[in-house]
């Protein structure tokens, strides 16, 4: 198993007066085979229409890339598939796809976007690049260029659109634009001055200078990603009491032996936990508006909240999280900053059912519990590309 995690991020700026991103970013995680996939695609021009190809591309290729598709064979297929303008002029996107394999190397294929920059150790990172001709006559003259790579801890990839290079264009300090090599030292100067500087910091920042080389006006569609390779951070998320009464002592002690950050989402939990370790569960103040039970404090926890209620709402969190979201201090958002700050999430599902309180709706509950924590797995995985092991207990 690898002793590192990939932490991803990706940074988007429209030009002024644009409501539809012309650069697309997709990701896959194919979770049996230990294979994470992204693509970022620029589609010529910008608005709907680079949408649309982009959209169109960036699809077709983490489709290929997942059935282990030769590059220059799929991207034939794109080339076929992609419309042409009324005038008979090719209309296209450019792409870049990168493939890591959890316990292996990682490929990045590269057709017309900015070459990505790899940085290990604080310095420029070249592993040898092959250039490959996309097959078929009407692609003559149109290269892939593939490069393959074992990463280790610390290693970073930067990947790009245009705007980012040719920011500053015509301008007075960068008149033939910002281009590839002032981004590499920009970069590398950022990494030099914060070592541990995050994937999501380090793309804002490219991009903001991106910006300010354009006056603030961005003329294209601009992009920036960047994958850390760093040491991973683990979190467990405790919701629900085990079914076997005689298992609370073993149960609370794996649990207290954690060696990471850790939750409870459940009174009754969090009851038998304080029980047999002899604390105390202090609730907070209920915040203003909030529509569910208020959090709790207790001691060797980052927070203790009621169960369903709280895990329906992160699971809607989730579902409905963007670049922009900006997360506020309920006890749902305070859950969801928690997962998407770890890369390794422990779940434990308790599925004890309380007979004592003679309730009817109660396996109901504990059905609905583990459908909406398993929906959260689910996001979780697919989505924030985190790792995550569920156990019911």
């Amino acid at each position: 198993m690898a002793d590192y995690h990939f932490d991803v991020d990706i940074q988007q700026q429209l030009p002024k007066g644009e409501v539809v991103c012309g650069d697309v970013f997709y990701t896959r995680r194919i979770k049996e085979e230990g294979r994470v996939i992204m693509v970022l695609s620029d589609g010529i021009g910008h608005g709907v229409r680079a949408n649309v190809l982009a959209t169109l591309t960036a699809s077709m290729a983490l489709s290929y890339s997942s059935l282990h598709t030769e590059p220059d064979v799929a991207a034939k297929v794109f080339m076929r598939a992609l419309p042409r303008s009324s005038d008979g002029k090719e209309s296209y996107a450019t792409f870049t796809i990168i493939e890591i394999e959890v316990d292996g190397v990682v490929r990045i294929v590269n057709y017309d976007n900015p070459p990505t920059l790899i940085f290990r150790k604080g310095e420029y990172f070249s592993p040898k690049e092959i250039e490959v001709n996309i097959r078929g006559e009407e692609n003559v003259g149109k290269i892939l260029r593939i490069r393959e790579f074992t990463p280790i801890k610390g290693d970073r990839i930067i990947f790009m659109t245009d705007g980012v290079v040719q920011s500053g264009l015509g301008g007075k300090k960068y008149p033939m634009g910002w281009g590839i090599e002032q981004v590499h030292e920009f970069a590398k100067r950022q990494i030099s001055r914060e070592n541990k500087i995050s994937a999501t910091r380090l793309a804002r920042k490219i991009l903001n200078q991106a910006a300010m080389n354009d006056g603030f006006n961005l003329k294209d569609d601009t992009s920036c990603g960047i994958v850390h390779f760093r040491k991973p951070r683990e979190f467990m998320l405790i919701t629900g009491p085990p079914f076997y009464k005689i298992k609370d002592v073993d149960f609370v002690k794996r649990v207290t032996e954690f060696p990471g950050k850790k939750i409870i989402c459940g009174g009754t939990t969090a009851e038998i936990i304080a029980r047999e370790l002899d604390l105390e569960v202090n609730i907070k103040h209920r915040y203003a508006g909030e529509s569910i039970p208020p959090a709790a404090e207790m001691e060797g926890f980052e927070m203790v909240t009621e169960g369903v209620l709280t895990m329906g709402k992160v699971e809607e969190v989730l579902e409905n999280y963007t670049r922009e979201t900006r997360l506020g201090t309920s006890p749902p958002e305070e859950v969801v900053k928690l997962l998407l700050e770890h890369d390794i999430i422990h779940i434990i599902v308790g599925t004890r059912i309380n007979w004592a309180h003679q309730d009817p709706e109660q396996p109901i509950e504990l059905e609905i519990r583990k459908f909406v924590v398993k929906r959260v797995v689910r996001l979780l995985e697919e989505r924030f590309l985190k790792d995550v092991t569920l156990e019911l207990v």
